[in-house]
């Protein structure tokens, strides 16, 4: 006979086992596994998803079912190693841990774990070993962390930094990319951390928008390049002691996933306008180019015709996991769920905000907000969301940490300094820094200067963060002219002045910080894309000195100044180098080394000749240009009435100390299938003095469509490396898909009929046939 507390006890167990059966994919009998020890089978067999050999679908068909609600909701939250190290300070190399704060990190937000903070090696490695081995060995089920920073031009945490992204796009080298992203992954991996927050591949066609520096630029096609390029330099390899099916060491990150950076006014986080055709033939095609292989996408702030992109199941769902078939992480960017209720409006209470995001879009949530998410757990429990959104989401969280490796090595290393800041990584670097410059003006051929001139006037804001040997003239942040007098006068008593102006940005930390400024950088939006105060006036000031004036933007986005463009003898664009800028510079200017940059974004006269981007639909940009000439006369046009829609420099535009020239552009075959590729050859000669990089560049236009199509669009590049003299046949094969349109009927389609193709640049063609 049962007593009544013995009773009692029963009924608890028996409703304890009801509930935790209906929290692990509503699975009520046949469990191969203990209800009170999860972590093993019955029978005594090794559990399949603890099997380096098993297959990763197998592996987390098998690890699912045998999780809570609660656990599950922990892989899907970001997690800070914060909670369990401080690391506030970036000089405390203390090696202590919270232990409170660590169990209870682990138990709500376990999955991933934000680590991208600048503290010493030492402690870093400290910190995820602590955190990975506590996943490991004293939980259940033993489920590693994804360990997360940022890695845009470099590993953020003290690794080596390379040229923003915007820069590296201008090499059109995806070769050296592809290095870039590798080195980044070698000097995270050696750390314990597994996954990082690049590439960025939204579209620079709204150039007020802050984020520029952090594109590849304006081109679907470069983007999609340089971002796969990327992507597979990132993920390349096999963390040690991995499992034979892991397919990657690190994780890229593609974002903001989707049409991010294009918002109205320029303003960030703003909404998006456009519809379906331009969201497949611009924004979705650098996505379905470089991340259907990342092993993680975030998703975006803005809105999208309407519709959040964080809560666009036609985005998320339709074309990203049914039509594409990603299967792997989705996260919103930090505090993008709150935004549904304070920004977007389609929602009042944290648990409404949760429910569309997962439903809608099967991604996990970013720390920076409320937590939405922790209202999973009674709302699974209520049956207002459905359990089956949390276990896909879940799913493609384990299949990216499987694919890791990282449930048999999830650890630093111990000789992760061996991989760090190497002589390797640094021949990379300087390569980097110098096929990312790109020389615009080069009037009289006034460079490469001399190596036995006798004296520069090195000028401006900028340089005084590559040279201690200058004349400032202003700040970047002000109006003060009181400089210039200094300036001018080191102009004058030298044989030529180089002036560094340009943009800036801050540590993501300060540009955040109330107090502070910058020009360029998450938040940071412009209305006004000239010379920020006295910078202008002192470029102005040192040419009227009377000495050849060579001027170099060091931006993270384009400058609009006609008057630089006019008057500088020679104009350089560096967009924001890595940490040999300086010495790329110098290397430039002097001809040590020859510039090969061509431009990833298109340079506007103004703010209001903006949009400017090259793939312009056809018909968009009719010319009837007015101008204010130097002395103040007016002659009236009208597109524009004072002004030219044309851009000081287009998309694809960069000069050489040497020349080529272009002969035998053939096409094979030059008539094709509707699913046929084909190759373009041409024959590029240097008949310049000394060698050089050219990249050779292929645009392709529709001739006639049942829709309205770009009047260009790059469909193919090579760089190549010409001696002086020389000749090289050059083939670049295109892809019949680079021929599609999406149709009338909301369909690509390659259509018949006559395309052309040219090489060139965007607003030069050397060579076409058809």
């Amino acid at each position: 006979m049962i007593g009544s507390k013995s009773f009692s006890a029963l009924l608890a167990l028996t409703s304890f086992i009801q509930a935790f059966a209906e929290n692990t994919l509503g699975v009520r009998e046949g469990l191969h596994f203990s209800l009170e020890s999860r972590a093993t089978n019955i029978d005594g067999s090794l559990p399949i998803y603890k099997n380096p050999n098993a297959s990763i679908e197998d592996r987390v068909n098998d690890l699912l079912p045998r999780m809570t609600i609660d656990e599950k909701v922990s892989q899907i939250i970001q997690g800070d190693i914060n909670g369990w190290m401080n690391m506030n300070d970036p000089l405390d190399d203390t090696l202590t841990y919270n232990a409170t704060g660590l169990v209870q990190m682990m138990a709500q937000k376990g999955g991933s774990i934000w680590a991208g903070y600048l503290t010493p090696y030492t402690k870093l490695v400290y910190a995820i070993t602590v955190g990975q081995k506590y996943l490991m060995e004293n939980t259940t089920l033993g489920i590693p962390a994804l360990i997360q920073s940022e890695g845009l031009h470099g590993f953020t945490d003290k690794g080596t930094i390379f040229p923003s992204p915007i820069g590296l796009a201008s090499s059109f080298n995806t070769q050296l990319v592809s290095q870039v992203a590798n080195i980044t992954a070698s000097e995270a991996e050696g750390l314990g951390i597994n996954h990082i927050f690049a590439p960025v591949l939204d579209l620079s066609r709204e150039l007020r928008w802050g984020r520029v520096e952090e594109n590849f630029g304006e081109d679907p096609f470069l983007t999609g390049e340089i971002g796969n390029a990327y992507v597979t330099g990132l993920q390349s390899g096999r963390r040690r002691n991995a499992s034979e099916t892991a397919i990657a060491r690190v994780s890229a990150t593609c974002k903001h996933f989707a049409a991010f950076g294009s918002p109205q006014g320029g303003l960030n986080i703003a909404q998006v306008t456009g519809g379906e055709r331009e969201l497949r033939t611009m924004f979705l095609r650098p996505f379905n180019r470089a991340c259907v292989n990342s092993l993680a996408i975030m998703t975006a702030y803005s809105a999208y015709d309407g519709v959040p992109a964080i809560a666009n199941s036609h985005l998320l769902t339709d074309i990203l996991r049914n039509e594409w078939g990603y299967k792997y992480w989705v996260t919103t960017d930090a505090g993008s769920v709150d935004l549904l209720i304070n920004q977007h409006g389609l929602c009042s209470t944290r648990e409404c905000a949760a429910k569309i995001s997962i439903e809608n879009g099967l991604q996990g949530e970013m720390g920076g907000g409320t937590y939405t998410y922790e209202t999973l757990p009674a709302q699974v429990q209520a049956g207002t969301v459905d359990v089956k959104y949390v276990d896909t989401t879940v799913a493609a969280m384990l299949r990216t940490k499987f694919s890791l490796g990282l449930f048999e090595n999830p650890y630093p290393y111990a000789d992760y300094l061996s991989a760090i800041r190497t002589p390797a990584s640094r021949v990379v670097l300087a390569q980097a820094e110098t096929e990312s410059i790109v020389l615009l003006e080069n009037h009289g051929n006034i460079l490469p200067l001399s190596k036995s001139i006798g004296s520069i006037a090195l000028i401006g804001p900028q340089v005084n963060r590559v040279s201690i040997n200058f004349a400032q003239g202003c700040e970047l942040w002000s109006n003060d002219q009181s400089g210039f007098a200094e300036a001018v006068e080191a102009a004058k008593s030298s044989d030529v002045a180089i002036v560094m102006v340009g943009t800036w940005s801050l540590d993501q930390t300060l540009l955040w910080t109330p107090g502070t400024n910058a020009t360029t950088g998450e938040h940071v939006d412009l209305s006004n894309l000239g010379l920020v105060g006295a910078q202008l006036a002192l470029v102005q000031a040192v040419k009227a000195a009377g000495k050849p004036t060579i001027v170099v933007f060091v931006s993270g986005k384009p400058v609009a100044e006609p008057w630089i463009q006019e008057n500088a003898d020679a104009v350089i664009q560096q967009f924001y180098p890595g940490e040999l800028g300086g010495v790329a510079i110098a290397e430039i200017i002097f001809g040590a080394v020859n510039p090969s940059g061509k431009l990833s974004v298109s340079f506007p006269r103004s703010v209001g000749t903006t949009p400017v981007f090259y793939n312009y639909l056809k018909g968009s940009r009719p010319i009837d240009a007015g101008i204010v000439s130097p002395n103040g006369s007016l002659k009236f046009g009208h597109q524009y009435v004072l002004d030219t829609p044309v851009p000081l420099w287009s998309f694809g535009h960069g000069l050489s100390y040497t020349t080529f020239s272009y002969s035998n552009l053939q096409l094979s075959p030059s008539t094709i299938s509707k699913t046929q590729n084909f190759t373009v050859t041409v024959t590029v000669k240097n008949t310049g003095p000394v060698a050089g990089k050219e990249v050779v560049q292929v645009y392709m236009a529709d001739d006639v469509a049942s829709v309205v199509t770009p009047n260009q669009q790059l469909v193919g590049f090579e760089k190549v490396n010409i001696p002086a003299g020389k000749s090289a046949t050059v083939s670049i094969p295109i892809s019949s898909t680079q021929l599609q349109v999406w149709s009338s009927q909301s369909a690509w389609a390659v259509e018949p009929g006559t395309f052309t193709i040219k090489v060139g640049t965007s607003d030069q063609p050397f060579a076409s046939t058809n």
